[in-house]
């Protein structure tokens, strides 16, 4: 297996249990691994023989724009999203990272990291 990843994907949203942060908003970063089997691209120089990681970014951004109180929620979706649109990935992984988070002190991030293993053994 061979990784494609999408490292620091930067978004402006909603996310969050407070009431100000599903109004005012603020920065987030996501990070993607995504396992596949890229041999057939490698060989055949097309696109279509891999996963199409525009296609990948796009899928992120949509589930970041919907509003969620928890990372582990958006996390999750984007999981399932990215699971349901490409058969040929075989395991994923995102860490979805809230930055400067309002908890009274300084703290540069918090974020959640899921795999696609947790996601197959949910309920």
């Amino acid at each position: 297996m061979s990784v494609i990843s999408l490292q620091g994907m930067e978004f402006y949203a909603y996310h969050g249990c407070f009431d100000a942060e599903q109004v005012i908003g603020t920065h987030f970063t996501v990070d993607l691994m995504i396992e596949t089997d890229v041999r057939k691209a490698a060989v055949s120089d097309d696109l279509h023989h891999t996963v199409n990681y525009l296609t990948v970014y796009q899928l992120v951004k949509a589930q970041m724009d919907q509003k969620s109180h928890l990372l582990e929620h958006v996390a999750r979706r984007i999981l399932h999203e990215l699971m349901f649109q490409f058969e040929a990935i075989n395991y994923a992984e995102v860490k979805v990272a809230k930055m400067n988070p309002p908890l009274g002190g300084k703290l540069t991030s918090v974020s959640v990291t899921m795999t696609t293993e947790e996601l197959n053994s949910d309920g």
